[in-house]
């Protein structure tokens, strides 16, 4: 006989198979649109909120939702509801339509585009608002800001933010709900994100002395070649296979947060989860930490040459794809002028294309909701790992007018994000629920406390 579901997890499961058919990825609007109308109409009917005006008319349209009950302290919970596209091909079940599955060694589980990443998670985050508000339990005002461009640089969001006055806040602290359990590893906590700057390097061929236009390959002797300049330009920038500009001194708190850190660390567990088979650095978990996390890394995710493609053929113009990831504290413009800056005789015919940037964020262990969500976590038979700042990139410097601390948080196990058969499983999402619920009790009942990061 099967056990009857929870049933919160059944409610989530609801809304996830209403909105996974909608495709919300980058550039189809009325994917995007039709999204942002869902959610808009669940928060006033659901949770009785009010939405903020002007929020809607952003490109692509931000969710903005208030709810005041009279509560001494204020959260924002943050989530974005774009996601990749997904060709069909490989997959269990259509991507775009969704549906259940047993996965081996992992149970039942939701396969779907954004299961993981991130309509599974924003479906519980909302469903633990409203069982607690229900119940009469929330205990703290919420604002709710749900994007729709995360996965391409969040840059509505930002220029929402950064008006003034800000439209959301003041507020004791900002959560990105989402499944902490990366490969199935304890719950991670991050006090802080790096920054990334997006764009092209490129050489064009007949500003230089190369090619105006394609011509055959015999003429390379005496005619220049922009890939090759485009690879040596490239080599000029970062050497190494990691693409590294550089690294920053970690601080006295960051070393101490990182030599904890590596205590618990599981170097192959990692690599595991990162799909690799060696790291590209030698040294201690200690040293592989502060590596990843001091280092600001120039990442090449595209090369082409125009014409695409063509044998025996020399193109008037090669480019690189870029993605710049930076460490808390250096900011992509300083950065990126240094690039240029090693470039020297190279730079003619050379340009690079920014695309969009922000900086990264950090903030103390001290912060509140830094040691609820910690608590709530051990609450529920999970002992956190605790890390300076993500090695990865969120627009947390953009809440910083309204909060202290932006964390990325919540227990629960998915995979396979922007891939085949992306899933969350389905005991994941019960205790991804309860960790949720768990935070925000914990925030409702703090009292003030000195020393606290308010």
């Amino acid at each position: 006989m099967t056990a009857p579901r929870d049933p919160a997890l059944a409610e989530v499961l609801d809304l996830l198979r209403a909105w996974t058919p909608i495709r919300s990825v980058a550039g189809d609007r009325d994917g995007l649109a039709r999204m942002a109308t869902a959610l808009s109409d669940w928060l006033v009917r659901e949770l009785g909120a009010t939405l903020v005006p002007g929020a809607a008319a952003a490109d692509p349209p931000i969710v903005h939702a208030r709810l005041d009950i009279g509560a001494p302290r204020t959260v924002v919970l943050y989530n974005m509801y774009d996601v990749m596209p997904a060709d069909p091909a490989g997959w269990s079940v259509d991507p775009f339509t969704g549906g259940e599955a047993e996965l081996p060694e992992l149970g039942p589980a939701f396969l779907g585009r954004g299961a993981e990443n991130n309509k599974g998670p924003l479906a519980g985050m909302l469903v633990a608002a409203r069982r607690l508000l229900q119940a009469g339990r929330l205990g703290v005002n919420l604002e709710i800001l749900v994007e729709g461009q995360e996965e391409s640089g969040s840059g509505a969001l930002r220029r929402y933010l950064a008006a003034d006055p800000c439209p959301a806040g003041p507020a004791d602290a900002v959560l990105f709900p989402s499944l902490c359990e990366y490969g199935g590893g304890p719950p991670r906590i991050y006090l802080g994100f790096k920054g990334i700057a997006t764009g092209e390097i490129r050489v064009e061929g007949g500003a230089w002395g190369g090619p105006a236009a394609a011509i055959h390959s015999s003429n390379a002797p005496w005619i220049a070649n922009p890939a090759w300049r485009l690879v040596s330009t490239l080599a000029a920038i970062a050497g190494g296979d990691t693409g590294t500009i550089g690294t920053i001194a970690l601080d006295a708190e960051a070393r101490a947060i990182t030599a904890r850190l590596a205590e618990q660390f599981d170097p192959e567990a990692e690599l595991r989860f990162r799909r690799a088979q060696r790291y590209a650095v030698d040294g201690t978990a200690e040293e592989r930490l502060a590596a990843v996390l001091a280092t600001a890394s120039l990442n090449l995710s595209i090369l082409r040459t125009d014409p695409p493609e063509g044998r025996a053929v020399t193109p008037h113009t090669a480019a690189a794809g870029f993605e710049l990831r930076l460490p808390p504290g250096l900011h992509p413009d300083v950065v990126l002028d240094d690039i240029r800056g090693r470039l020297h005789g190279l730079s003619d015919g050379v340009a690079i294309d920014l695309i969009d940037a922000y900086s990264g964020c950090r903030f103390p262990e001290t912060a509140v909701g830094v040691a609820e969500l910690a608590a709530t976590y051990r609450d529920l038979g999970a002992e956190p790992q605790i890390w300076p700042w993500a090695i990865g990139s969120a627009p947390g410097s953009a809440f910083a007018p309204i909060a202290p601390a932006f964390l990325i948080g919540g227990l629960g196990r998915g995979g396979n994000a922007h891939g085949i058969d992306e899933f969350v499983t389905l005991d994941g999402l019960s205790r991804f629920l309860r960790s949720i619920e768990g935070w925000l009790l914990g925030l409702a009942s703090l009292p003030d406390t000195p020393g606290r990061e308010t």
